[in-house]
Parts: structure tokens; C-alpha cells; sequence
């Protein structure tokens, strides 16, 4: 089934994938076509194991795990309008052609799942733009747009877009460019325009192992900002939402550094800067205190000093224009 779904495939590809040795691959692929399979070896660079054209195998039916992981990964959960209702379509014909009981499990687990890709917040990404993309990597041809970067600079981009992730509710450009290859955010592309010229898809490419790799180092060049806290009891995972990383460096055993501590927690937060950590240490109030007393502790007690300032100012300006009884 993988060599029908993609063609040819090296043997490399298939060991990995089926999480075997190559020389099980190997005795595998004897195995078929002693079954009369038609397969067949291509050497070379651009070699592999492929499939008699036209050939199909007879398609299993789907079992309840197979298909319970189906549903959990419906349409609603791909977070664009289009994409939704394409992908539902296709799902619907799929329930429609599962024998008579299958589908009527199908049904009762779909009335049981509901997925909400929005957040109470909404999510704040323009995926106007993600269609052109989507179309244009399927057809392998050049894209130009306008990209906005995140420290506000717009400028034009001509690119071959090679793939599409979906991280979360963002989606994103897998794309190379005159300067290599790049990633784009598809909410920050402007006026996408898809050019008739085609391009040639790099051999070997792997987009999986591209974006684990470039997200690994992103993270490993993204700033970091090291402090130690006291975190008040139950504040732990209110502080984990926010930082990069952190680890306790006591058990919040009640052992205090002053009245009221008991059951404080010690820990060694990261954030992605100083201005980062000032403005959770600022948000969470008296259930964080900083345990150091330069750096990060100056300035949040700078920032406390100046809102009480202006606060004071702002209220002696109402008290005097308020009218006297």
C-alpha cells in the first residue's frame, strides 16, 4: 500500500518508515513478488522499489482503531473554512461507502467528538491566503507575495513552495528562495500570486525531517532569560503556561523564607527575555515572588513604582475636576 500511495520508494524510506531493517525490506520485496506481485527494482540515484503501473492491490477494510483515529482527526480540526468543508466531503463519502454496522459505529462516535479549533480568544491568524499556498504547492509552481516579518518589515518574496505544516492553528510555508530554504507564516503573507512558471522539487526532500530540524534549532537560537522564584501553592501551572522551561528546585515543603510562605515552591524559571519575565512576574502579583535582588527584581519594582505614580496622578487630576457638593 505505501508503494502504491507514493510510487517509488527506496528501501531506505521503507525501513524507516515500517520501523525494520533494510535487509527485512529486502526479503520482503522477494516475498511479494514471489506472491506474483508485480514489483520491481529501479537502480540508480533516483532508484527505488515501484509498483507495475495501473497495478492495485485490494484494499482492507478499516478496523475500529483505524477508524476511531480517523475521527479524531476530522476536518474540524484543520481550522480553515475551505479546507473544512473539502475535507468533510470527503469524509462523508468515505462513512458512506463502510459496510452497514462500521457505519453506524462511525455515526454514534462522530455524535460523541466535537472539536473546537478556535480557543475563547480566537486565534487571530488571516488564512485568506492559505488556499493560493495550498494550490500552488500541489502543482509545484512559483509563488510571489509579500511577507511581513516579525519585527514589522514588509518586503516582496519569490519563491518554490515545497510544503505546508499546520503546527497548532498556524500554518506554515516550507519554501526555498534565492538566499535557501525559508519558512513563512501563511498569516503574514500578502497579495500571494501563483506564477505559471514550474519548478523542480529538490531530490530526497523530506519536509518532516526539514521542519524538526530548523524548529530544533530555532529553539536552540531562541534568547533566553534564567531566573530563580518563589511560586505561591497552586501557582505552578499558571506559571508554566507562560515560561519556556522550568523546574522545581525545592518540593514546596513548607519550609518558608518568611511568614505566610508555607508550602511556597522554589523554582528556576526560562522565559525569552528579561521583558518577558517582568511582565508574568508582574501578572501573577503576590503569588511569585523574585528571589534575586538585582536585575529582574529592579525593574519590576521600577515598573510597580511608576503605575502607583501614575495612578496617584491620574486620581488627584479626577478629584480636582470633580465637582464640589
Amino acid at each position: 500500500m505505501l508503494l502504491q500511495a507514493k510510487g517509488r520508494v527506496t528501501e531506505r524510506e521503507l525501513a524507516e518508515r515500517l520501523e525494520v531493517s533494510q535487509r527485512t525490506v529486502h526479503r520482503d520485496m522477494e516475498a511479494l513478488s514471489a506472491a506474483r506481485v508485480p514489483i520491481s527494482a529501479v537502480r540508480g540515484a533516483q532508484g527505488g522499489w515501484e509498483l507495475e503501473k495501473g497495478w492495485r492491490t485490494q484494499v482492507p477494510g478499516l478496523d475500529e482503531a483505524e477508524l476511531r483515529a480517523l475521527l479524531m482527526a476530522q476536518p474540524r480540526a484543520i481550522g480553515h473554512p475551505r479546507l473544512m468543508a473539502a475535507a468533510e466531503s470527503a469524509l462523508n463519502k468515505l462513512m458512506a461507502s463502510l459496510p452497514g454496522p462500521m457505519r453506524v459505529q462511525a455515526a454514534a462516535m462522530r455524535e460523541r467528538l466535537h472539536i473546537d479549533p478556535t480557543g475563547w480568544s480566537g486565534t487571530g491568524e488571516d488564512l485568506s491566503m492559505l488556499g493560493v499556498v495550498q494550490q500552488a504547492v500541489a502543482e509545484e509552481r512559483k509563488l510571489v507575495f509579500d511577507y511581513t516579518r516579525a519585527d514589522g518589515q514588509k518586503a516582496p518574496r519569490t519563491v518554490d513552495p515545497l510544503g505546508l505544516v499546520a503546527k497548532g492553528l498556524s500554518w506554515y510555508l516550507v519554501a526555498r528562495g534565492t538566499n535557501g530554504m525559508r519558512t513563512y507564516r501563511v498569516s503574514r503573507m500578502e497579495g500571494v500570486t501563483q506564477l505559471a512558471s514550474k519548478f523542480e522539487r529538490p531530490a530526497q526532500f523530506d519536509l518532516a525531517a526539514y521542519w524538526k530540524e530548523s524548529t530544533a534549532q530555532f529553539e536552540g537560537q531562541r534568547a533566553q532569560f534564567a531566573v530563580n522564584l518563589r511560586v505561591a501553592p497552586g501557582s505552578e501551572r499558571a506559571l508554566s503556561m507562560w515560561c519556556t522551561r522550568w523546574a522545581a528546585l525545592d518540593g514546596g515543603d513548607g519550609i518558608g523564607d518568611g511568614a505566610g510562605q508555607e508550602g511556597w515552591m522554589t523554582v528556576r524559571a526560562e522565559f525569552e527575555s528579561e521583558g518577558h519575565a517582568r511582565f508574568v512576574v508582574l501578572g501573577m502579583g503576590s503569588r511569585v515572588r523574585v528571589m534575586e535582588t538585582e536585575g529582574l527584581a529592579r525593574s519590576v519594582a521600577a515598573e510597580i513604582e511608576a503605575v502607583v505614580a501614575g495612578r496617584g496622578i491620574g486620581l488627584a487630576a479626577t478629584l480636582e475636576r470633580r465637582p464640589s457638593k
